[in-house]
């Protein structure tokens, strides 16, 4: 039998003797390696080993100790505080009175702020902020509201002095503190902001990329590409073919269609005498129509019309009516 399959294995892939004889103890080593483990898990013993009595009695001493360590442990001690760090056990708040106003950044962090947060609101309060009751904390971007519920308590107001933004040399009692601040009326006036000026129509045929990029939702790509596209055309003939240009979204069309008037002539190609390299740069044409197009005219004559145009089946309805503005005869 292994001799029959060994010549199957020969004659089959086309191996030497040799070959066929490595291939089938190969296949014999496979097939070994992966019935041990289930061999294995076969022949093995399941029983569980016996524990001696010792060792038993190590595992009971073992397992009282723990006992007897959780329960030295406080009931309502919270799990997460038990297995906080070092650091993480540092920098909890400590909690005391304190004026906001007066605070300083190590104290705001020994409440349980971050650096930067204390240092905004020392910054705050160097610009003349002043805190004149508890909610004004809030006022402060990012400021934890959950920080805030257990500061609240902790907050005493003393009565924050004036800003120094407002104060003069001479002392209060002899200026109301109304008249400390500038006078408005006394202020220099600034110049007036020069109006925009006011968008005229144009004529979108002679139109420059400048006048383009003045109108809404037209940077100089798109004003560069409607000019390319109008250039290839000859000139817009109607606001409809505002919206063959590429990327052009609805404020674009509007504004276009608003301020871009048609009031120059479109550039016409002499159909009867162009060459195909000159229709083909036409975007309504491909090069192939081109080419149709100059060879049906050396056949049968120069066009009269856009009506000589269709028996080139080549030329849809559609597109020699698009075309035909275009074309000089």
């Amino acid at each position: 039998m292994f001799a029959r399959f060994q010549s199957l294995i020969r004659d089959y892939f086309g191996f030497s003797h040799k070959e066929s004889r490595g291939y089938v103890v190969l296949i014999i080593l496979t097939l070994f390696f992966v019935l041990v483990p289930f061999l294995y898990r076969y022949v093995a013993d399941r029983k569980p080993a016996d524990t001696s009595v010792a060792d038993q009695r190590k595992l009971d001493s073992l397992v009282a100790l723990m006992q007897t360590e959780e329960a030295r442990q406080p009931r309502f001690a919270d799990r997460n505080d038990r297995e906080k760090t070092t650091a993480e056990r540092f920098s909890e708040p400590k909690l005391f009175a304190f004026d906001p106003n007066t605070a300083s950044v190590a104290e705001w962090q020994q409440l349980g702020l971050p650096r930067w947060m204390a240092e905004r609101i020392d910054k705050y309060r160097s610009k003349g902020g002043q805190f004149r009751k508890k909610e004004d904390l809030l006022r402060i971007y990012d400021f934890p509201p959950d920080l805030y519920d257990q500061l609240e308590s902790y907050i005493t107001l003393r009565g924050a002095p004036r800003s120094s933004r407002f104060s003069t040399d001479r002392p209060a009692a002899n200026k109301p503190y109304a008249t400390d601040r500038p006078s408005y009326a006394n202020r220099p006036a600034y110049p007036d902001r020069p109006a925009r000026p006011v968008l005229q129509p144009f004529d979108i045929n002679t139109a420059d990329t400048a006048q383009l990029i003045a109108l809404k939702g037209i940077g100089s790509t798109l004003a560069a590409r409607i000019i390319k596209y109008r250039d290839g055309l000859g000139g817009f003939i109607g606001p409809d073919q505002y919206k063959e240009v590429y990327g052009l979204d609805s404020l674009a069309l509007s504004e276009l269609e608003k301020f871009g008037q048609i009031r120059s002539a479109v550039r016409k190609i002499p159909v009867n005498t162009a060459s195909a390299d000159e229709l083909d740069r036409h975007p309504f044409l491909s090069r192939r129509q081109a080419q149709i197009i100059v060879n049906y005219r050396e056949q049968h004559g120069a066009y009269t019309s856009a009506e000589s145009l269709k028996p080139i089946r080549i030329l849809d309805a559609k597109t020699i009516e698009k075309l035909a503005p275009y074309l000089e005869f």
